[in-house]
């Protein structure tokens, strides 16, 4: 990421919410983005999967200039690339929990998503809860769902904004434990927004974002 800034303009003028990012992660990293509320982090976690645009700037992911390149070729590459854990869960509640971790296998014409998608379910301890739909899961349960859906693709990168932050405490912990073990095990880049110190104590990096700027990366 080189010099990404984001800005907006409406009738009362301009906002910055992003001025002059700049950092590079490695592969295997684990850095955590903290901040105020309205400090610009899940506008910088939007930006880092393509999904939002900056007004200046270049990302790279995999190798690639991300907007560089047209819509559809970053739609294709976030597929192939990044795995993505909300603090809403984003399950799909007309597909019951396998459906949901199939889901984005099915949409890659990934072969046998069916057995990854049942394997990776296993992995994260719901083995009995296959053919559940969300509305009959717990929230943790969601979430672990979710977990399975963003690591079931191998992702180079997973980002994460406020995993836990639907969770109560304990069930937060438990949550947290499984991703860094995934991602462990994965070798997968971990980008994690979140408000919860402790958590960000965890990764290898935090970068603190200040009225739109980096004040501290250490």
């Amino acid at each position: 990421m080189d010099r990404v800034s984001k800005s907006v303009t409406d009738s009362t003028g301009t906002l910055d919410i992003l001025r002059d990012i700049d950092f590079s992660l490695s592969r295997r990293e684990t850095a955590a983005i903290v901040g105020a509320s309205g400090s610009g982090k899940s506008t910088l976690l939007s930006i880092i999967a393509g999904l939002d645009t900056p007004t200046r700037g270049t990302v790279h992911l995999a190798g690639q200039d991300l907007f560089a390149i047209g819509e559809d070729d970053r739609a294709a590459l976030r597929a192939r690339q990044v795995g993505f854990v909300f603090q809403s869960f984003q399950l799909m509640g007309s597909l019951t929990a396998l459906e949901n971790v199939m889901l984005p296998l099915e949409l890659a014409g990934t072969p046998n998503a069916r057995r990854a998608a049942t394997e990776m379910l296993n992995r994260v301890g719901l083995s009995e809860r296959l053919g559940h739909y969300p509305k009959v899961l717990s929230g943790g349960e969601q979430q672990r769902v979710a977990l399975a859906r963003a690591f079931v693709v191998e992702p180079a990168v997973l980002l994460a904004d406020e995993p836990t932050g639907s969770l109560d405490f304990a069930t937060g912990e438990k949550v947290m434990e499984l991703m860094f073990e995934l991602n462990r095990e994965r070798g997968t880049t971990l980008v994690l927004v979140t408000h919860d110190r402790s958590i960000a104590a965890r990764c290898d990096r935090r970068i603190t974002i200040d009225a739109g700027r980096i004040a501290s990366d250490a």
